[in-house]
């Protein structure tokens, strides 16, 4: 089993939907985690909104803290959070400059979740 983990600053976001999009396409074979350097503590209701268009309950996850994350992972992705985001032992390591759509109206959310999709497929396929 691969373990992966994504890291954005709030854990709201952009790796909340990393980790989903992980979990549905990745199955069994990965263990899929996400984590944020100054975590908000919720999970944004627009990401809950967006993925429950593609059959996903994000309201089922917690913003969580890397200070919660243990172990080595076989590949860990930042989301644009620069120097907010320590490092984390992983064999492989990317760092996705994705804006954070927190604020974007609902098409951009929707381009940055579909983005989003795509680099996940990618990477479970390179694994």
């Amino acid at each position: 089993m691969k373990r992966v983990l994504f890291v954005c600053i709030e854990n709201s976001n952009r790796s909340q939907m990393a980790e989903a999009f992980a979990r549905m396409h990745g199955g069994d074979a990965v263990e899929a985690m996400s984590a944020g350097s100054a975590p908000s503590g919720r999970i944004n209701p627009k990401a809950v909104r967006f993925m429950a268009e593609r059959g996903y309950d994000l309201a089922t996850h917690a913003s969580k803290s890397l200070d919660d994350i243990d172990g080595e992972f076989d590949a860990v992705v930042t989301m644009g959070c620069g120097d907010a985001c320590p490092w984390v032992p992983a064999k492989r390591r990317e760092d996705w400059a994705l804006q954070d759509p927190r604020d974007m109206d609902d098409a951009g959310y929707r381009a940055v979740r579909d983005d989003i999709e795509s680099r996940v497929r990618a990477l479970l396929a390179s694994l």
